[in-house]
């Protein structure tokens, strides 16, 4: 079976080697791992996959190797019936899901939390009720409920969780990626405001020219600053979730953005605005940037773009406390609220198709909030966005 899975992922385009392949069979050999699919996925990535950028393509072809599957017969003296359970998720059908009904109420359901938390003694597996795996339980992992806290999950399946209890790393979006077209670069031209600072650096031909002549022939050079794009940009990117769909438009907007403006601030945030951003996200939990601090250092005449899906629990948006992965003193309106202030010239970038908007409960907020000044991550769109910044 696992010969299979070698071949699986040379089929799918990884980077993985016969000499890799064995050290991996030497590893369970040794039984290096606990009893657990994770376990089990973590120790492949690790010996398989040398390149991080592979990560991605691996965690699918490991998914789609492994799903639905009921036995494994030539390692069945080896590997723990707890791992065939963790892999064999429980579907449900539209129907089943009709019938499990959220909570409600971002404060009643961190109570059953904390409730869960006191009572509960052991592992529960397919329930409606405990902290466990594949059920309709609205904490666990694996399961199904519209409206639930995620606990030792991988990644995301169904996108309901309203809170995660996990330590997440995002990526960097790449401002090197190469465009297949101009056409994003000519639409962010229209935000433009030219004007000459700096050193004298390029030659002013038709001053020269006038110059020379009124000094009886002899060259006489001008030169001026440099033309460049005076716009002062802050842009906002949303990263990981729901946004990893979107990576690669997000990157080439990204991109755009660092050529053409010369005044350009960016910063990432996660699902919505709270008391921080930052940077960097492989260092997102150690150097981050008071929201404080933004709205202190970068002026008024800063036009402020966000970049997302708006896509998230309405919570995240109304109530103090339900930020999907840490407890946020302030809601996340009020700082959205103070950003709207500071900066009157916002708008927000949507990869979304606007069609799905109205279907989506948090989008109609903050398209409120924002007095619809939210647009597609369209051509079309940014070509309207760009003209109400202009505005």
């Amino acid at each position: 079976m696992l010969i299979n899975f070698f071949f699986h992922l040379k089929m799918l385009g990884l980077k993985v080697s016969i000499r890799e392949f064995l050290d991996l069979l030497a590893a369970l050999q040794q039984r290096l791992v606990s009893l657990s699919v994770q376990d089990f996925y973590y120790l492949c990535r690790t010996v398989l996959i040398k390149d991080e950028t592979q990560y991605d393509r691996f965690d699918l072809a490991f998914s789609s190797y492994f799903k639905g599957i009921e036995s494994l017969p030539e390692l069945a003296h080896e590997i723990p019936e707890e791992w065939l359970r963790r892999l064999a998720e429980r579907y449900l059908s539209e129907e089943e899901m009709a019938k499990v009904q959220a909570v409600g109420d971002w404060a009643a359901l961190m109570e059953m939390l904390a409730e869960r938390l006191r009572e509960q003694q052991e592992r529960h597996e397919g329930g409606n009720y405990w902290i466990g795996t594949g059920g309709t339980s609205p904490f666990g992992a694996d399961g199904y409920n519209p409206e639930g806290v995620r606990i030792e999950q991988h990644e995301s399946r169904l996108q309901k969780a309203v809170k995660i209890w996990e330590r997440r790393e995002f990526k960097n979006l790449d401002d090197q990626v190469e465009l297949g077209t101009r056409t994003i670069k000519v639409a962010l031209r229209r935000l433009r405001r030219f004007a000459r600072q700096g050193a004298a650096e390029q030659l002013d031909l038709e001053d020269t020219i006038r110059s020379t002549a009124r000094n009886a022939g002899y060259l006489d050079l001008k030169m001026v600053p440099e033309r460049h794009n005076a716009v002062k940009v802050l842009l906002f990117l949303d990263v990981g979730g729901s946004m990893d769909y979107f990576t690669r438009l997000c990157e080439e907007l990204f991109s755009a953005a660092r050529s053409e403006f010369k005044h350009l601030e960016y910063y990432y945030f996660h699902n919505f605005t709270y008391e921080y951003v930052w940077r960097d996200n492989r260092r997102r939990f150690d150097e981050r940037l008071s929201m404080w601090d933004v709205l202190h250092t970068y002026g008024s005449d800063y036009k402020l773009i966000f970049v997302g899906d708006a896509s998230m629990s309405p919570y995240e948006i109304i109530h103090a406390g339900a930020s999907i992965e840490h407890n946020n003193a302030e809601a996340g309106k009020v700082w959205f609220q103070r950003l709207l202030a500071a900066y009157p010239k916002t708008i927000w970038l949507n990869p979304v198709q606007s069609a799905h908007w109205q279907h989506v409960q948090s989008i109609t907020i903050i398209q409120r909030l924002l007095e619809g000044r939210m647009y597609p991550l369209t051509l079309a769109g940014l070509d309207e966005a760009m003209q109400a910044l202009n505005r």
